[in-house]
């Protein structure tokens, strides 16, 4: 008879732990959720750069853009405010980054360069930026490089502003 009541309570306490565990991790999910949230950065991309409605068209088979088809091939292309570098990172899809020409806090009247390394340059202020996702690269740089949507269709690349 004890040994019957013996398993019954632990029966109950089971019962009672397995609820305690599915309370717990709903909790954590929970806050990772709320944190999630609450750390979300906003990009400054659009803080000073005028708005301009646009849509460049790039033929991956044309001479000017045949370093395209390669991953971290690169190219310039005309459009936008002072033009735009278009890159293949070789992930994604499709794999192509384009990236405003114009330096992201509007204070230059050249363009920003890029050579084929990680980093454009804006060639006023020395100010430079990453080829990956547009962020400051240089201290004091709040403002992102402004990043356009890239859609492949076969050999051709449609840019336009997001």
């Amino acid at each position: 008879m004890r040994f019957i009541t013996n398993v019954q309570n632990i029966c109950k306490l089971q019962s009672f732990t397995y609820k305690h565990e599915i309370f717990i991790m709903r909790s954590f999910l929970f806050l990772i959720l709320i944190v999630s949230f609450i750390s979300c950065e906003k990009n400054e991309t659009n803080d000073i750069l005028p708005d301009y409605n646009f849509n460049i068209t790039v033929n991956l088979n044309l001479p000017e853009f045949i370093n395209l088809n390669t991953p971290s091939g690169w190219a310039n292309a005309n459009g936008a405010i002072q033009g735009v570098i278009i890159q293949n990172t070789g992930i994604g899809n499709p794999p192509f980054k384009a990236f405003e020409r114009a330096c992201p806090n509007y204070d230059c009247t050249t363009p920003m360069t890029f050579d084929g390394s990680l980093k454009m340059k804006c060639s006023c202020d020395k100010s430079e930026y990453s080829i990956y996702d547009g962020s400051p690269q240089t201290s004091g740089n709040n403002h992102f490089a402004r990043e356009y949507r890239v859609t492949q269709n076969g050999s051709i690349l449609n840019i336009t502003n997001f």
